[in-house]
């Protein structure tokens, strides 16, 4: 349920077109066609296994986004610097990569 929930959401915060778009990129597809595996194994009863290629879809769709996130994480007092460097670890070190909107 959050899965489509999401879907929703950002379709109403970018809107249908952009959406589309961005999931359907020819460098996005294999994150697309993780992501919509994952829901369709979880809707079918393997949770665990959904989840985890879920996960991997979610990497790499949104991985670009991961060190923006981080500069923003970065400026929180005391653990500031520690989250900003596990995301840009994460991120592979991509700023603002082809961004959706």
């Amino acid at each position: 349920m959050g899965n489509i929930l999401f879907l929703v959401g950002l379709t109403l915060i970018i809107g249908l077109q952009k959406t589309a778009v961005f999931f359907a990129r020819r460098q996005k597809l294999k994150g697309t066609a993780a992501f919509a595996t994952g829901i369709i194994m979880i809707l079918l009863r393997w949770p665990i296994t959904g989840f985890t290629v879920e996960m991997y879809g979610i990497l790499v769709l949104f991985g670009d986004f991961f060190s923006t996130i981080g500069s923003f994480a970065g400026n929180i007092p005391v653990v500031g610097p520690y989250i900003q460097q596990a995301f840009d670890r994460v991120g592979g070190g991509r700023r603002n990569a082809e961004l959706p909107v």
